[in-house]
This record gives structure tokens, sequence and C-alpha cells, in this order.
């Protein structure tokens, strides 16, 4: 006996199988059970546990773990090794936020020790939430052994791979313009400012800057930081670009003399009318000197000020042609000031707020502040214009604060020596999409900045370098290694976090004096690059087997991460190994709301994954995501579709699966007793067999080519429509026969057959139900260790397939032909008309057609034309915006045109060639307005040149026949609601008019056999039902 599906709820369900699979240790099951078979590496990429998972963490575990299970399934062994990420800004963050704490004095005065106590108990806050959602949604990863950031082991790894780049001359320390968090205190990598520009509004000015020694005379430079003036130190122009000097001769600023590139001066006097008084190269101006617009710093004295300087970084693309610098917050401003010896004015300190200037203690970036700063310029007239402009400016990613360039000291990894080498160990990945290993990720690797890696913190892995204050720099690779070089007393128990390892000196070499550890983190992006090599603790451990480990076989996460995380993993292992870390990267994008908005909580738009598993499981869930659009585009997640895939698919297949379990329980027969040769099996039996095995080898290809939406897309049609509105429906009588015949050995060894290959077949993506199916099936322990079906290739037949289709297209265009003729499909229609070429091909299949029409003959007719008619026009909407002019001439020519003949051509060959005008020009079916009616009497469809043609004439035989199916049709309706077994035998009362007693007596022997009815009888009836019209009371007792 068979079970049935259980009917518990679908959380419960679920739930129960959940501690099943624990119980039993699944993971381990599928790794043991593949224990000497090729190896398969799959890296985590790990989560931080301070936060909460959301439905964008469903999606991309459902990537992951469904390519796991299927290369489980397709023979290879594949290790699951969970990680979490520990360090870093966020945390320090969430930390603050629970201790009220507003910057980094507030630490330092609270003590580093005991703040990272805090961090380190906040990073697992939300472990139980990750793990119920991971076990709920079947993520099968080992987390009972998990990699960690923080672990000491961890740690020392990601020691060793810095001294290996500490040896190789690629770490030095840079006085950079850096891009500068002042809320966190801490610069950011160039890959980090990548993850947090926002569109923002500012108000921009064209300022007047005094040229010396004149009363009139002004340079018009332009800025989008009014907060930056203040450190104004130089004007600069391109030296090869014309400017003009110009004397306004109206509005407010008539008789002054401004100079402006040539190109933009119409542009920026726009407005004002203006005489040129002199034309010069921006070279003829170097030097020349200017007065200090905002007197509030004062700059060194050894040091040039306040002076045109030339750089080829100036272009005429917008602004004035002459840009403000300020070396203290810009890199082209700080290389310029390196050129020219300019002083630097700084009156803006690490927390991002005035130290001098009349707005002292203000935020630079606080709202209203440009608006001040505005006024202060307007009462001494040295504003030309101001304009809003929305623009793109970069915000930390961490904390949401606008980032501040500053100058300021950092250490570096010099990725720019091995900026060739990156790109080629790039172009040995297969990326999916490509587009983002080529475009995205390898342009942005051909552009390599160094990497800066020193954060300004507390939590994270402390640079291991020591300094002396001779200069000399010795990194530690290894807790041994700082062992035997320290001057205190310690052994490798040592924590390896701040403040511990701080109070660690060695002994310079050079000159004996006491070597101190650099106060330094270490960005966190570098821990997570690491992990290929820390999270086996390599290379002090695992070297015999690191080749098993290394690289990965696949990875899989956001597109955020192209910069983040995937790069960190490039970029650490071409430094550790020359080679790329990776073979094959998935990137999936955002999960935005049903209107295609990015989710957030202050919009109250955002989806809780455990709702979702609470009322559609975990299999419904994750195949609707992946269902949706391909994992590599955004995904518009919409509850409705989701509920739509319950249905579609999942109910199907329950349906599919009771159905069969029914009748193979009821006859007590077991497929699995007895064989029955393919080639004698019927033809609808070879058709689905066909069908099947070619969904088999498609799957497999998108599932290798990492191709999830293709995959559920092409299972959820075969078993909703080839499996079940086709091949049970067709069938269904074969089930029902009393004899165990061949034909009916034939159609329960081919539904077993699909069901048990069905379920290995979604077992990657639907892991829930497939084991309840497969389990139930075979009595085996799980499908989790079985091996993915492989296509017999021998048993697709495509001249089945086309009989079979071409008959179901037929079905299919008749079927709506109906619905839009409001004929139900129990109303007998006298006939419907084919296309008479394909007799020869389906003739044999007349009864079959006949059946599922509902008609008394199908007629193959030769000239179809003589039933319809047909219009031919374009399709001004789609063919106007490309054929402009021409689309009367092309409206004139289709009118030449023999419209069935025209309309089979382009239906066959996809488009044709028509010359308009001397032009030619592909039309494709999107160019045309196709419109067939049919003569009176009939009604047509048609839909890739198959036409069908029903005769829609209702006879009163045919009405007759229509009311008796009608009556069948609610008498097994009111069989089901009263609960009758399938075999009961049942007396039915009828209170009806005439026309349906008349109905009713001429069928009377139909009726009886299709409802097991011992008895038709009239009487009065408790309720009615409409029969086509007919007011009817209808009444049925079990015999």
């Amino acid at each position: 006996m068979f079970k049935n599906l259980s009917e518990k709820p679908i959380a419960e369900v679920q739930k129960e199988q959940v501690a099943k699979w624990k119980e039993e240790d699944l993971l381990h099951k599928c790794v043991s059970a593949r224990e000497g078979a090729p190896s398969f590496v799959f890296y985590e990429g790990p989560p931080t546990a301070n936060g909460k998972p959301g439905i964008h963490h469903v999606m991309a575990r459902t990537l992951k773990d469904s390519i796991n299970r299927y290369k489980t399934m397709q023979g290879y062994q594949v290790k699951r090794k969970g990680g979490w990420d520990t360090h870093g800004l966020p945390v320090e963050i969430e930390v603050e936020k629970q201790l009220g704490f507003s910057g980094k004095q507030d630490i330092e005065a609270y003590g580093i020790k005991e703040f990272n106590e805090k961090c380190r108990e906040s990073v697992f806050t939300y472990t139980n939430m990750w793990t119920e959602m991971s076990d709920r949604m079947a993520y099968m990863a080992d987390m009972d052994h998990p990699y960690i950031t923080l672990d000491n082991d961890y740690i020392e790894t990601g020691w060793w791979i810095l001294k290996k780049a500490f040896d190789m001359g690629l770490i030095y320390e840079g006085h950079k313009i850096l891009p500068y968090c002042p809320r966190c205190g801490t610069g950011l990598a160039s890959h980090e400012v990548a993850q947090g520009y926002k569109m923002v509004k500012v108000n921009t000015l064209t300022c007047k800057f005094k040229k010396k020694g004149t009363d009139n005379e002004y340079f018009l430079a332009w800025t989008t930081t009014p907060w930056t003036l203040a450190s104004n130190i130089a004007l600069t122009v391109g030296p090869d670009i014309d400017y003009v000097k110009v004397r306004m001769t109206s509005g407010d600023n008539e008789g002054n003399l401004f100079y402006v590139a040539k190109g933009l001066a119409a542009k920026v006097l726009a407005g004002d009318a203006y005489e040129v008084l002199e034309e010069l190269k921006g070279r003829d101006m170097e030097y020349w000197e200017y007065e200090q617009l905002m007197p509030f710093c004062v700059p060194d004295k050894n040091k040039n000020a306040f002076i045109v300087t030339c750089m080829d970084y100036v272009s005429t693309e917008d602004g004035t042609g002459i840009v403000h610098t300020a070396p203290a917050f810009g890199e082209d401003d700080y290389q310029c000031g390196r050129k020219y010896n300019l002083a630097v004015l700084q009156p803006v300190d690490e927390r991002g707020e005035y130290t001098e200037t009349p707005w002292k203690g203000r935020f630079v970036m606080e709202d209203g502040l440009d608006v001040d700063i505005i006024k202060y310029l307007a009462e001494g007239d040295k504003i030309y214009k101001k304009e809003k402009l929305e623009h793109n400016y970069p915000h930390c990613w961490r904390c949401d604060t606008p980032l501040v360039y500053y100058a300021k000291p950092s250490w570096y990894i010099e990725m720019s020596k091995l900026k060739d080498q990156l790109v080629a160990n790039n172009n040995t990945v297969n990326w999916y999409p490509e587009y983002v290993g080529e475009k995205r990720f390898g342009n942005w690797l051909a552009e390599v900045k160094d990497w800066a890696i020193s954060r300004s913190r507390y939590w994270g892995t402390p640079i291991p370098i020591w300094r002396c204050e001779c200069g000399h720099l010795h990194c530690v690779g290894s807790r041994k290694e700082l062992v035997e070089l320290a001057n205190e007393k310690i052994d490798e128990s040592i924590e390896l976090h701040r403040p511990y390892v701080d109070d660690v000196t060695l002994t310079c070499p050079e000159c004996g004096k006491p070597m101190h550890r650099i106060p330094e983190v270490m960005d966190c992006w570098f821990d997570s690059g690491s992990m290929p090599f820390a999270q086996w603790h390599y290379p002090f451990e695992h070297t015999e087997d690191f080749d098993q480990l290394f690289p990965a076989d696949f990875i899989c996460e956001g597109i955020d991460q192209t910069r983040g995380w995937f790069y960190s993993l490039m970029a650490v292992s071409t430094i550790v190994k020359g080679c790329a870390p990776y073979k094959n990267v998935l990137v999936n994008d955002l999960i935005l709301d049903k209107e295609g908005k990015k989710m957030s909580k202050h919009k109250g738009n955002t989806v809780s994954p455990f709702e979702m598993l609470d009322k559609y499981g975990a299999d419904a869930t994750r195949w609707y995501l992946l269902y949706v659009s391909p994992a590599w585009t955004p995904t518009k997640f919409d509850e409705e579709g989701l509920k739509d895939i319950v249905s579609k698919f999942f109910g199907t297949l329950r349906n599919v699966y009771n159905f069969f379990v029914l009748y193979a329980n009821q006859d007590n027969i077991d497929p699995r007793s007895f064989t029955v040769d393919y080639a004698k099996r019927p033809e609808l039996d070879r058709w689905i067999l066909s069908k099947y095995n070619q969904l088999i080898h498609d799957v497999t290809e998108y599932m290798d080519q990492y191709d999830h939406m293709r995959t559920v897309r092409a299972i959820t049609d075969f078993v909703a429509e080839d499996l079940s509105n086709w091949y049970i429906r067709r069938a269904r009588r074969r089930f029902y026969a009393e004899e165990l015949t061949e034909d009916k050995k034939s159609v329960y060894a081919t539904t077993y057959e699909i069901l048990v290959g069905v379920a290995k077949l979604i077992a990657p993506i639907a892991p829930f139900i497939a084991d309840e199916i497969y389990t139930d099936l075979t009595g085996e322990d799980t499908v989790h260790v079985a091996f993915f079906p492989k296509a017999d290739m021998s048993l697709v037949d495509k001249g089945v397939e086309e009989r079979m289709d071409i008959v179901r297209a037929l079905v299919g265009l008749g079927r709506g032909t109906r619905e839009k003729e409001r004929i139900k499909v129990r109303q007998p229609l006298s006939e419907v008309l084919v296309d008479g070429k394909y007799e020869a091909l389906i003739g044999d299949l007349v009864p079959l057609i006949m059946e599922e029409l509902n008609v008394k003959k199908v007629v193959f007719e030769q000239n179809l034309d003589q039933y319809m008619n047909f219009s031919l026009k374009p399709n001004f909407k789609t063919a106007g915006p490309v054929l402009g002019s021409k689309i009367k001439v092309f409206a004139a020519a289709l009118g030449k045109e023999e419209p069935a003949a025209f309309i089979a051509s382009v239906e066959a060959e996809g488009k044709t060639v028509m010359t308009l005008d001397g032009e030619e020009f592909e039309i494709t079916k999107e160019f045309l307005d196709i419109r067939i009616t049919a003569k009176e009497g009939f009604a047509v469809a048609m839909e890739n040149n198959i036409f069908t043609i029903l005769d829609t004439t209702l006879t009163p035989e045919l009405i007759d026949e229509g009311l008796a199916r009608e009556l069948i049709s609610k008498v097994q309706q009111l069989r089901k609601q009263a609960d009758y077994e399938m075999m009961d035998q049942i007396v039915i009362t009828v209170d009806a008019d005439d026309a349906v007693k008349a109905a009713v007596a001429k069928h009377a022997d139909y009726i009886k056999s299709e409802t097991l009815a011992v008895e038709l009888k009239d009487g009065a009836c408790e309720n009615t039902y409409d029969l086509n019209g007919h007011k009817t009371g209808i009444q049925v007792a079990r015999v």
C-alpha cells in the first residue's frame, strides 16, 4: 500500500520533516553517501548574525542549496561548511546604539576591552532566527562546525595572508585622500564606496574669486560642496583650454570683469549681456594670484596659497572651466597641491565638524549649513549664481552618513601591481550572467585601486604590523611567531583581538628599542575574502588535502557583492595562490515588492520569510522565487503569484499523486512488481515518456548552466499541462478497468516511473514534497541521496510528440472557441473542421479529438478558406515607429497580398522581407493586425498557422444531449459532496420541466452508466440547479 500525502497544515508537516532530517543527520548522510566520489566545492558567503534574515536571504540560500543538492544527486561529494561574519563596523554600530554612544570618544572612555566584549556578545544576537529560517527552508549546511571570523584560528590565517602580502612588498602606509565616514570614524576602501551611492539634492555655487590687485576682476569657479570653500587654496585651469576675459554689460554684475572657459561662457553667463575683451590659454594664467574667498584659516607661510594652477584633469563638460581646489578634500586637489607646494587648510575634524569658521562644531553635511554659508558669501557679494542640483553622492554603506574625502594616513595593499593578474584570473571564471563578470566586475578589476585595508576602529582583526620609532616594520604571521618575538611572557592561547595584542611589544632588530603594534584593525572584507583559507585554518592545518578544498566550484551571492565579497575573495586568492578562488559564480539581484520598488522597513513593503513559510511552506516559497524571473534580474515578490504556484504546480502534483495512490491501493497494484516493454506501451504512454525524458535532458542542461527559472518553468509546464491536464486526464479511464490488462499495467508503470522521476527532478528545489513522494513510492530512506534522473534519449520520439502536440493544439483552439462563444464543453457540437494536411498524420486520433472537443465528427477540410474571411492591415502601434513615413506604403502593399498565404508565410518563417519605396524592411507578425472571421454558423480560431473551425449550430438532438451531460455533472458533484465511495450505486430523483424530462428519458441509459445509478425517477426535490437555463430539482440517494 502506498501512503497518502499528509493532510496536516504545511508548516507542521515540514517542521516534522526537519526534525526527522536532523535526527538522521541528513547532511552527513548526503556527504558520506558520496565518499570517494569527485568533490564539488562550495563556499558559503558568511552572513552577519546581528541582523535579522529577510526574504532576500531565502532567495540566495535557495539558489545555493538547490545547486548543492543537485550536484550531490549528480554523484558529487558536496561538503557545505557554514560561516558567520562577526567583525566590522556594522557590529560596532549596533553595540554603540545599545550603549547610547555617539562616537569613538565614548568607546575609548568606556574601554576597548569592555566594548569588544559587548561586540563579541552581540554578533550572535539573531543566530537562533537564522538557524530557524535555514532549517525551515531546508537550507543544508554544516552549522554545527561553522567558520567564525572572530576565532583565533581564523584570525591567525588572516595574519599569515597579510604577512605573505607584506613579504611580497605589497603593504605600504600612504597619506592619500580617502573617503572617510565621520560617524564611524574610519576610511573606506574603493569597493566599499561603490556600495553606498545615493541621489541627493544640493545647492551649487558659482563663486567670484577676486583677482589680486584689481577692483573688479574675478575668476568664476563652480562647486557642489560649499562647505569646502573655507579650505580653498587654489583655482585650477586646464593648460590648453581657451579662456575669455569678459565685461558684463547688463545685470547685477554690470561693469565687472570675469574669467571663464570660452566654451562655457554662454552657458555660465546666460541671462546677462557681456562683451569679450580678451582670449587666453589656461597656461597664461598660471601663478596669477587672487584674494582668499573666506578668510578663516591662515595658510603656512612657507607654502603657496591663492594662486592659479594648471592640471590636465580640468574639463569643460560642466562648471566654468575653473576648478575650486582644496587639497584637504579631494584626490585631484591633493595631487595638485603636491605639484605646486600648496598649503593645506583643514578646518574640519575627524567627526566631520568645523573647528574654525563661524560654524564651528557643526557637521559639514548638516541640513541648512549650506544655506548659512550662502548667506555669508552673499553678504560679501561673492556669489555669481546658485542652483539646485541632484547628483549621486557616496554615503557610508554601514551607517548611511554622507562621506567626506579626507587626507588621512592609511595602510594599503598595492593591488594595482596585481591588476593584470587579477584580470587574467577573472577570465578563467564562468559568470552567470556573463555580463557581470565581463562588465561590472571585469571593468572594476581593469581599473583596480590599491586596497585601503586599515580601519581606525576596535572590533576586527588587528593588523599584525609592529613599528619601531626608528621606522622599522615587522609583520607577524602566526601565534607561534608572536610568542617567540614577544618581550612579554605569553603563549599561543593569547586572545588575538584588541586590546590584548596591543599590549605585546617586540624588540627592534635595527635599533633595539621596543616595537608597538600599529593601532588599526583590518577591513572586515579582508576577513571574508580570506575564508577559502581561514575556514580550514590553512596553512596551519589541511595542507595535505587543501587541493580538495580549493578553489570553489561554485559560489553565489547578490549583485551588491560584485565589489564586496567577490572582489575580496579574488584579491586575497591572487595574493596567496596566484589564481581565482572560484570557478562558477551565480549572481542574484534584488527582491523588490510587487510594484517593482525596493523593499524597506520605513515603506512597510518588506516580506517576512517566516510568515511565507508558515502560510505556504518552504517548497512553494523556494519554487516561486525561482519561477518569477532569472536569478540575475530583480525579482518582484507578489504573494498572489506565490498562491498561484501553490495551486498550479504543487496542488496539481498532489492531485496526480493522490489519484495514482487511490487506484493503486484500491487495485492492490505495485508497479514495481511487473515490467511492460516500452515499445509495447500505448501511444499516449510513449508520448508522455518522450516528453518526460526530454524534460530530464532539458532540466539537466538548465541546472548545469545555473538557470533555475527555466528549470522550474519547464517542470511546472510538464506537470501541469503534459502530465495532469493531458496524460492523466486522457488515461484516467484506464485506471478504472476491472482486469489487470497489459494496458492497465502500462498506465500504472508509466505513471509510477514519472512520479518517482519528477520527485527526483524537483528534489533540489522542493526538498520536502519531493522526499515525501519519493519515500512513499519507493520505500527508500530519502530522495536526497538518490541519483538525478538521466534522460533515455531512445525514448524521445519526436514523431509521437508531433502527432500529440498537433492534437493538443487543435483541442486547445477548439476549447478556446467554445469559451469565446460561451458554449460549455458539456454541450455537444456536430463537427469541427481542421486542415486536411493533417489527416495522414493524425487521422487515427480522431476519436480523441471528438471526445476532447465533444463533437460528433472531425472533418479534414482541404479548403478551409471557404469557411473564413481574412483581414490584413498594419499594426500601427508596433510598425509605425519602425516604418515611419512608409507606413502608408506598407498598408498599400499589404492590400495587394493574398491574406491567407501571406499570414501562412510569416507564421512559417517568422518574418518576411518587403521592399517599400526602394528600401527593404523585415516584417514580423508583430507588424500585422490579423483578423479572421468565420462564415455564419461557424467559429474560427488560429494560432501558429493551425486552424480549427467549429460548427456552432445547435440541433434539438445536440441540445438534449447537452442537458443530459449537465445532469451527469451535477449528480457527480452531489455524490462527492455526500462523500460516497466511488463504486456506490445510487438512485436519482429529478423534478424538471418537459424539455429536461424528454432529454433525460432519451439518454437514461447513458446517465445511469456514468453515475452508477440503478434508477432514474420523477419526484419532488429539496434543492434545484440550473441546467443550461432550466431550473431542475435533483436528489441522489445511496442504495
